[in-house]
Protein backbone atom coordinates (compact mmCIF):
# COMPACT_ATOMS: atom_id res chain seq x y z
CA UNK A 1 0.00 0.00 0.00
CA UNK A 2 0.62 3.56 -0.33
CA UNK A 3 -0.19 6.86 1.27
CA UNK A 4 -0.16 10.32 -0.36
CA UNK A 5 1.39 13.19 1.14
CA UNK A 6 -0.24 16.76 0.42
CA UNK A 7 -0.10 19.96 2.08
CA UNK A 8 -2.69 18.65 4.31
CA UNK A 9 -1.20 15.42 5.61
CA UNK A 10 -1.62 12.15 4.78
CA UNK A 11 -3.99 10.44 2.71
CA UNK A 12 -5.44 7.20 0.85
CA UNK A 13 -4.70 7.50 -2.73
CA UNK A 14 -7.69 8.70 -4.96
CA UNK A 15 -6.50 8.06 -8.43
CA UNK A 16 -8.23 5.22 -10.03
CA UNK A 17 -6.89 5.00 -13.67
CA UNK A 18 -3.94 3.14 -14.64
CA UNK A 19 -0.22 4.75 -15.19
CA UNK A 20 1.35 3.89 -18.13
CA UNK A 21 5.00 3.90 -19.40
CA UNK A 22 6.46 7.12 -21.45
CA UNK A 23 6.77 4.52 -24.21
CA UNK A 24 3.18 4.17 -24.13
CA UNK A 25 2.01 7.32 -23.98
CA UNK A 26 0.20 8.09 -26.96
CA UNK A 27 -3.21 8.07 -25.39
CA UNK A 28 -2.46 8.10 -21.77
CA UNK A 29 -4.04 9.97 -19.14
CA UNK A 30 -1.13 8.92 -16.41
CA UNK A 31 2.48 8.03 -17.04
CA UNK A 32 4.95 6.67 -14.95
CA UNK A 33 8.43 8.75 -15.57
CA UNK A 34 11.65 7.29 -14.41
CA UNK A 35 14.22 9.19 -12.82
CA UNK A 36 16.82 9.28 -15.80
CA UNK A 37 14.75 10.64 -18.32
CA UNK A 38 14.94 14.13 -19.66
CA UNK A 39 12.14 16.42 -19.13
CA UNK A 40 11.51 17.32 -22.69
CA UNK A 41 11.32 13.73 -23.82
CA UNK A 42 8.29 13.14 -21.48
CA UNK A 43 5.30 13.81 -24.12
CA UNK A 44 2.44 15.82 -23.26
CA UNK A 45 -0.61 14.89 -24.67
CA UNK A 46 -4.20 16.64 -24.40
CA UNK A 47 -5.05 14.44 -22.06
CA UNK A 48 -2.64 13.82 -19.98
CA UNK A 49 -3.81 14.57 -16.27
CA UNK A 50 -1.22 13.12 -13.92
CA UNK A 51 2.09 12.54 -14.36
CA UNK A 52 4.30 10.71 -11.46
CA UNK A 53 7.93 10.45 -11.09
CA UNK A 54 9.88 7.76 -9.57
CA UNK A 55 12.36 8.60 -7.03
CA UNK A 56 14.44 5.55 -6.50
CA UNK A 57 16.59 7.26 -3.82
CA UNK A 58 16.18 10.02 -1.33
CA UNK A 59 19.74 11.35 -2.70
CA UNK A 60 18.85 11.42 -6.18
CA UNK A 61 17.64 14.63 -6.92
CA UNK A 62 17.24 13.92 -10.81
CA UNK A 63 13.21 13.94 -9.89
CA UNK A 64 13.08 18.08 -8.74
CA UNK A 65 14.15 18.68 -12.28
CA UNK A 66 12.22 16.70 -14.38
CA UNK A 67 9.10 18.39 -12.18
CA UNK A 68 10.43 21.96 -12.40
CA UNK A 69 10.93 20.84 -16.43
CA UNK A 70 7.75 19.76 -16.60
CA UNK A 71 6.01 23.35 -15.35
CA UNK A 72 8.08 25.18 -17.29
CA UNK A 73 6.94 23.41 -20.56
CA UNK A 74 3.40 24.19 -19.51
CA UNK A 75 2.24 20.82 -17.80
CA UNK A 76 -1.33 21.49 -15.34
CA UNK A 77 -1.97 18.33 -14.20
CA UNK A 78 -1.02 16.77 -11.39
CA UNK A 79 2.51 15.85 -11.03
CA UNK A 80 3.11 13.52 -7.99
CA UNK A 81 6.55 12.59 -6.79
CA UNK A 82 6.98 8.76 -5.99
CA UNK A 83 9.23 6.85 -4.06
CA UNK A 84 12.13 7.79 -1.73
CA UNK A 85 10.66 11.18 -0.93
CA UNK A 86 11.89 12.13 2.58
CA UNK A 87 9.59 14.81 4.61
CA UNK A 88 12.86 17.15 4.18
CA UNK A 89 12.57 17.22 1.11
CA UNK A 90 8.93 17.96 1.02
CA UNK A 91 9.20 21.49 0.80
CA UNK A 92 11.64 21.21 -2.54
CA UNK A 93 9.17 18.90 -4.08
CA UNK A 94 7.22 21.41 -3.35
CA UNK A 95 8.45 24.13 -4.84
CA UNK A 96 9.87 22.30 -7.59
CA UNK A 97 5.73 21.80 -9.08
CA UNK A 98 4.97 18.71 -7.33
CA UNK A 99 1.43 18.46 -5.88
CA UNK A 100 1.80 15.33 -3.86
CA UNK A 101 4.13 12.67 -2.40
CA UNK A 102 3.64 9.44 -2.61
CA UNK A 103 5.79 6.90 0.08
CA UNK A 104 4.89 3.25 1.26
CA UNK A 105 3.52 2.59 4.77
CA UNK A 106 7.23 2.07 6.00
CA UNK A 107 8.29 5.41 5.43
CA UNK A 108 5.18 6.76 7.05
CA UNK A 109 5.55 5.09 10.26
CA UNK A 110 9.20 5.96 10.60
CA UNK A 111 8.38 9.46 9.46
CA UNK A 112 4.39 10.32 10.47
CA UNK A 113 1.96 13.19 9.47
CA UNK A 114 3.49 15.46 11.60
CA UNK A 115 6.96 15.69 10.38
CA UNK A 116 5.55 15.74 6.99
CA UNK A 117 2.92 18.70 7.99
CA UNK A 118 5.56 20.89 9.64
CA UNK A 119 6.87 21.12 6.00
CA UNK A 120 3.39 21.92 4.95
CA UNK A 121 4.27 25.69 4.88
CA UNK A 122 6.42 25.70 1.85
CA UNK A 123 5.66 28.89 0.34
CA UNK A 124 7.37 30.83 3.45
CA UNK A 125 9.74 28.62 5.18
CA UNK A 126 12.56 28.91 2.93
CA UNK A 127 15.85 29.83 3.34
CA UNK A 128 15.00 33.36 1.53
CA UNK A 129 12.40 33.70 3.54
CA UNK A 130 14.89 33.57 6.73
CA UNK A 131 17.64 35.92 5.36
CA UNK A 132 15.00 38.55 4.63
CA UNK A 133 13.87 38.16 8.50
Amino acid sequence: MSVIVTDSGFAADDWTGNFCSVGAANDSVALDVPSDIMPDDIPLTDGLQMIRVDFPSSADGRGFTIASGLRLRGFTGRLRARGHVLADQYAMARRCGFDEVEIDDDLAARQPEPQWLARANWKEHHYQARLRG
